[in-house]
C-alpha cells in the first residue's frame, strides 16, 4: 500500500478513530451488572438498553450517507465525535433508565456517523487497497473492544464513561489537524446492488458477526458476574476483543467464503459453551472460540462485499450493509436477553445458530459474487 502524503497521516488517525468509536460500543459491558444492581433492571431490560446504540447507529448510518457527499468526511466526524460525547455525559450525569436510554440512543447515533466517516475515507484515500486497508479497520475497531472493558477498571456506572468522554474530547483536535484528500473520488449510490445475491450473501454474513458480538456483550455479561467481579468482566473482554483484533487483521485478503463458513462454526460453538457453562476456564475457552468466529466474520463480510459490488457504487451498498450489521447487534442483546430470562444462560447459543444457518444456506445458494459483479457491469 503506497499512501499519498495526505494518506500518510490520515491513516494512523483513521485507525485510532477505529478503536475510539469501538471503546463506545464495549465500555458498557463491565458496567452493565452495575446499572442491573442501581437500577433493578433484569437480563431483558439489560438487553434493551444495550440495544438502544445500534437503534441509533442505524439512523445515523442513513443520516450520515446524506452529509459525508455534501460536507465531506471531517465535518461529519466532528460532528458524530460531539454527538457520542453528549450521549457520554448522560451516564456520567444521568441516574435513571430513562436518561440512560437516551443517552446510549445519541452515542449510537454519533457512533454510526464516526463509522461511515472513517470508511469512506478510508475508500477515498486508498482506491485498489478497499479490501485491505478496511479490514484494518476492522482490526483497530476490534482493539476499540480492550478499551472499553479496560474503562470498567474505574468502578462503578460515572467512572468508565468520564474516562471515555475524557478521550473523545482528545480526539476532536487531532481530527481537525489532519488534511483532506488531495484528490477526491467520486461515489456513487445505485439501489440496484441491493437486489444481487451477493450483496445479501455479504449483508447475512455482517449480521450473524455483530448478532454474535451482541451476544457475546449485551447478555452475557449478567452471566459471568455470578462468579466474577466487574473489573474481572472487564479483564476477560479485554483478552476477548484483543483475539478478534488479531483474527480479523489476520484475515485480511483471504478467501472470504471459506472465512465465513469457519466463523459461524466458531462462533456458534464459543457462545453456546459459554451460556452452557459455569466454570472460568470453560468461559474462557468460549470467549476465545467467539472471538476468533467474530474477527474472521467481519473480515469475511467486508470481502464478500466488495466483491460484489464496484466500489464506485458502494455509497447505498456500504450504508445498508452498515444499517443491516447493526441491526444485528440490536437482535443479539434483545432475543438473548429473552432467551436468557425465559429460558436460562444455557440456551443462549440457539440466537448466534439461528443466525449461523441462515448465513450457510445464503453461502450454499448463491452463485459466485464476482461473477455476478461482472455481469452487473456489462
Amino acid at each position: 500500500m503506497t499512501p499519498s502524503r495526505s494518506g500518510r497521516g490520515a491513516y494512523p488517525l483513521l485507525l485510532a478513530l477505529g478503536v475510539l468509536d469501538a471503546s463506545g460500543y464495549s465500555v458498557i459491558v463491565p458496567v452493565a451488572p452495575a446499572i442491573a444492581d442501581a437500577t433493578g433492571a433484569g437480563p431483558a431490560t439489560i438487553g434493551l438498553l444495550v440495544a438502544s446504540f445500534p437503534t441509533g447507529m442505524v439512523l445515523g448510518f442513513a443520516l450520515a450517507g446524506s452529509v459525508v457527499g455534501r460536507r465531506g468526511t471531517r465535518s461529519l466526524l466532528v460532528g458524530s465525535l460531539a454527538v457520542v460525547a453528549l450521549g457520554t455525559l448522560g451516564f456520567v450525569l444521568g441516574h435513571s433508565l430513562t436518561i440512560y436510554f437516551v443517552a446510549r440512543f445519541l452515542m449510537g447515533l454519533g457512533s454510526g456517523g464516526i463509522w461511515i466517516g472513517v470508511t469512506f475515507d478510508t475508500l477515498e484515500r486508498w482506491p485498489g487497497q478497499e479490501y485491505l486497508c478496511m479490514s484494518r479497520i476492522f482490526a483497530a475497531y476490534s482493539v476499540g473492544g480492550l478499551i472499553g472493558p479496560t474503562l470498567g477498571a474505574f468502578g462503578g456506572i460515572r467512572g468508565p464513561f468520564l474516562a471515555y468522554l475524557a478521550l473523545l474530547l482528545a480526539a476532536l483536535p487531532l481530527v481537525l489537524l489532519v488534511g483532506e484528500p488531495q484528490v477526491r473520488r467520486e461515489f456513487d449510490a445505485d439501489r440496484a446492488v441491493l437486489r444481487t445475491r451477493g450483496f445479501g450473501v455479504a449483508a447475512a454474513a455482517i449480521l450473524f458477526a455483530v448478532l454474535a458480538l451482541g451476544v457475546l456483550e449485551g447478555v452475557l455479561p449478567l452471566h459471568f458476574a455470578e462468579r466474577l467481579s466487574q473489573a474481572q468482566i472487564g479483564g476477560l473482554y479485554v483478552g476477548a476483543s484483543l483475539i478478534v483484533a488479531v483474527s480479523a487483521a489476520a484475515a485480511g485478503g483471504k478467501r472470504p467464503r471459506p472465512l465465513v463458513f469457519a466463523a459461524v462454526l466458531l462462533a456458534v460453538a464459543g457462545t453456546s459453551l459459554a451460556g452452557i457453562a459455569t466454570d472460568v476456564p470453560l468461559w474462557l475457552l468460549a470467549l476465545a472460540l467467539a472471538a476468533v468466529g467474530i474477527g474472521i466474520a467481519n473480515t469475511g463480510s467486508l470481502g464478500l462485499l466488495v466483491e460484489a459490488v464496484p466500489v464506485q457504487r458502494i455509497v447505498t451498498a456500504m450504508v445498508v450493509w452498515s444499517q443491516i450489521g447493526i441491526v444485528g447487534y440490536l437482535l443479539g442483546p434483545l432475543a438473548g436477553g429473552l432467551v436468557a430470562e425465559s429460558l436460562g444462560y444455557a440456551f443462549i447459543g440457539t440466537v448466534s445458530a439461528a443466525a449461523g444457518l441462515l448465513v450457510v444456506a445464503l453461502l450454499r445458494i448463491a452463485r459466485s459474487p464476482v461473477s455476478e459483479a461482472a455481469a452487473e457491469g456489462n
